[in-house]
């Protein structure tokens, strides 16, 4: 895996705002208690994206261009979004946030796929069911993370994976851990094969 140096873009709150589409990106997702700043700071291996002690203080798209050599040429984009409150998904929301998170989802061309994150230690909640749906609905990739993996036992960590592909309708749940690591290699993993099936699939069009 290629060592990253992250670089931040800029946060939007509006679609006019959004960077420049160029290389595939990467889009986090989840409630805002599920842990994605701290997974997104264990991925890139520094405290990029903002962890904040009070839940949901994220109220934009923040977007990092991550880049080996220069910084004007970045390989990948990950796409920090803010937590539920899509309009689909929830009405917690103020009636401004349509506007910008679900062209997002819905229209950008170069979001190769979506990291949605689900807490292992609580069950499926029904956000996590409708965000999946409405991913599927729109046809976008999603790759689904069981977060703080490091709180339970083996034998809950087990249980907990099935309740979450019977509940997501998915034989596919990444167990990982911002504390201790867990899961990290194999995220990239999954990361960097859609975001080379993306870039073979647009170089054939």
């Amino acid at each position: 895996m290629p060592r990253y140096q992250t670089n931040f873009l800029l946060s939007a709150t509006s679609a006019d705002h959004f960077p420049r589409a160029s290389v595939p990106e990467i889009a986090f997702l989840g409630r805002s208690n599920v842990g994605k700043s701290s997974l997104i700071n264990a991925l890139l291996g520094e405290p990029a994206a903002r962890v904040s002690s009070t839940p949901g203080r994220t109220r934009a798209i923040n977007f990092f261009a991550l880049h080996v050599q220069s910084p004007a040429k970045p390989e990948l984009v990950l796409a920090d979004l803010p937590g539920y409150g899509y309009a689909k998904i929830s009405r917690s929301i103020s009636a401004e946030w349509p506007t910008f998170i679900n062209p997002y989802l819905a229209d950008r061309e170069t979001l190769a796929a979506c990291v949605c994150l689900v807490d292992m230690n609580v069950p499926p909640q029904p956000g996590d069911v409708v965000l999946a749906e409405y991913l599927d609905s729109i046809r976008r990739s999603r790759i689904i993370v069981g977060t703080k993996a490091d709180k339970l036992s083996g034998n809950q960590r087990v249980v907990a994976v099935k309740k979450l592909r019977e509940a997501l309708q998915t034989d596919e749940i990444l167990v990982c851990s911002a504390k201790d690591g867990r899961g990290i290699a194999a995220l990239w993993n999954a990361i960097h094969e859609v975001a080379q099936a993306y870039s073979k699939a647009a170089a054939a069009l």
